[in-house]
């Protein structure tokens, strides 16, 4: 494999990682009963809030090892999409 199509492997890989680890954050928010929903070819999840207001847009940035939302001033190890989840919760009833 030539090394342009082993980067664009590499990075349908880390796409794909990252969308998985989305959707087991969307998983761990719906077990709360918070309101989320994948986007975007799974490259992003909104999570509404209970009240109006705008959404929490929540991306995996850091080479796929944090959860983050508030312009990545909020985050969360990825590994644990069930604690982002609570952190996610808690956050968006403020």
């Amino acid at each position: 494999m030539n090394s342009i199509m082993q980067a664009a492997m590499n990075d349908f890989l880390q796409h794909q990682r990252e969308g998985d680890l989305l959707v087991r954050l969307h998983a761990q928010l719906t077990n709360l009963g918070v309101n989320a929903e994948l986007r975007d070819d799974n490259t992003a999840l909104v999570v509404h809030k209970r009240e109006p207001g705008l959404p929490v847009w929540v991306f995996v940035g850091f080479g796929g090892n944090y959860y983050s939302w508030q312009s990545a001033e909020q985050r969360h190890p990825a590994h644990d999409p069930e604690g982002a989840a609570k952190l996610l919760a808690e956050y968006i009833a403020r």
